[in-house]
């Protein structure tokens, strides 16, 4: 047996909005969305297309075609949104791809300041 491991080399976010928790909740809730994840303080909602599967079949490249976010300190299972609407939240803190998403939204966020400072 044969067994090949081949992380994927390149993610891709074509689009990255910061946003209050409440909405993203609401926002995936509509969408269609089974749940959100949480790591490293932030939560995060992606909309990934089955194209982007193949890409990363194929060339190793994963493309997230929108990824919202969200200060989030403290991990909880469920985010409330309102009225019992709720949304699970997995703590995807030990995924080396989540780390690696969340260290790129750290750095684009301080870009993002020096150049409005």
């Amino acid at each position: 047996m044969i067994i090949d491991i081949k992380p994927t080399r390149k993610i891709v976010i074509l689009g990255l909005e910061k946003r209050d928790p409440e909405n993203i909740g609401f926002c995936a809730i509509t969408f269609g969305a089974t749940r959100l994840f949480w790591a490293e303080g932030y939560l995060l909602c992606l909309e990934v297309y089955e194209k982007s599967i193949e890409y990363e079949i194929e060339r190793g490249e994963f493309y997230i075609s929108q990824l919202c976010y969200a200060s989030f300190p403290k991990y909880s299972r469920i985010l409330e949104i309102e009225k019992g609407a709720q949304i699970p939240i997995v703590n995807v803190s030990d995924m080396r791809l989540y780390r690696e998403i969340i260290k790129a939204i750290r750095l684009e966020s301080k870009d993002n300041i020096l150049l409005t400072s």
